[in-house]
Formats: C-alpha cells, structure tokens, sequence
C-alpha cells in the first residue's frame, strides 16, 4: 500500500473530524484511540504525534466546533445595523438560526446522548465563554447610546448566556414543553433587569419559540 503523505495541519484537521464523528455516534467514553486510528488507516506514531492522549483529543474537538459555531456568528455580527436594541434583535434571531446543511442540528442531536453528556456541557461552557465577547460589545453600545446601564457588560453577557444556553438544553433539563416554554418567557424581563433596559426592550424574544426535543 502506498503511504499517503499530508500536510500537517491537513492531517491534524482530519483526526479531529474524525475523532469528532466516532465521539458523537459512539460516545466518548466507548471511543478509543486505536478506533481513530484504524478508522483513518495511520499508525500509532502518526496519531500520538499531534495528540498525547484522548484527553486531549477532546479538548481539540471541542474546540474546533465551537469555533466553526465563533465564525458563523462572528459573520452575522458583521451584518448587523441599526442602534444597540435592533442589533442585538438580529444576532440574537440570526444567531440561534442554523443552515440546513452547516452540521450543527446533528451534532446537537447527537450531544444529546447519555454516553455525550460530559462532551455536551463542555462544548456549551466553551460556546458561552467564546460569544460572550460578542454580546458584551452590543451591551457595552447600548450603555453608550444610554438604553443600557450596566458596568459589567461582559459578566452581564457571561451570565444571561449560560443561563440561557444550559436551561433551554433538553440535553440537561427534560423540561415538559409547558415548563420550557414557562421559562423562555421569563428571559426578557430577566435581561431588561439585568442590563437595566426600558420594558419591553427584549420582548422580540417570544418570536423564538423554543421546542421540546
């Protein structure tokens, strides 16, 4: 057989998605590197080169799709118009919308799983501390245009985020759709609190209707 030669980071980028789809449909815990390995045909060496353990493998995982999920939002940021309210309206309902064919539903779907609940909590804790930069901009713009009043717009958006992230999660809360629903409504005037915004400022939120699934 002939050896195939690739550019390093081709190759480190090939084990991470590989590693990506055998952590997902078998669990983390099930996969082992020799699964990567033979999976991709490479030897020892060539695998334990890039990544000292499972572990780290992980970490590598994670990354790589919270900062694909970073570059889609970042693009919507750069489309944004208007004050601090209408931009924060658009990245919020642009921003929790995906593409049909961008992979996320199906690896949301399957981060659901039992055997991915360590793998699921660490990639959303990532998700949050990665956007959260994003929306502290727009809150720190809102304290400047005097709509927003808050002196931590970065622990503000750290916050709103994880809250919002971790109890819509079906993954972690099996929530009936009553008690999601119940909970997705009390988020506009639990962020108007928190940044200090006149009522009805976030109202645009109850166009999203959450789903139990």
């Amino acid at each position: 057989m002939v050896r195939v030669v690739k550019k390093p980071e081709e190759r480190k980028s090939e084990i991470i998605a590989t590693a990506c789809d055998l952590f997902l449909s078998k669990g983390y815990e099930k996969t082992t590197m020799k699964d990567v390995m033979r999976h991709l045909g490479i030897a020892k060496g060539t695998i334990y080169h890039y990544f000292n353990s499972k572990e780290e493998l992980l970490e590598a995982v994670i990354n790589s799709v919270a900062e694909s999920e970073m570059l889609r939002l970042k693009m919507v940021v750069e489309n944004l118009k208007g004050n601090a309210l209408e931009r924060l309206e658009q990245l919020i309902l642009n921003g929790s919308n995906h593409g049909a064919d961008d992979g996320h539903e199906e690896i949301l779907d399957n981060l659901h799983k039992n055997s991915n609940a360590g793998m699921h909590i660490r990639l959303l804790a990532k998700v949050v501390t990665m956007q959260a930069p994003l929306y502290a901009e727009q809150f720190q713009l809102g304290c400047e245009e005097g709509v927003f009043q808050t002196d931590h717009p970065l622990e503000c958006a750290e916050f709103l985020l994880s809250g919002i992230q971790f109890l819509t999660d079906m993954g972690i809360y099996p929530w009936t759709q009553e008690q999601l629903e119940r909970r997705w409504k009390a988020f506009p005037k639990i962020i108007e609190n928190q940044l200090n915004a006149p009522d009805g400022s976030f109202s645009f939120l109850l166009k999203i209707v959450p789903e139990n699934k």
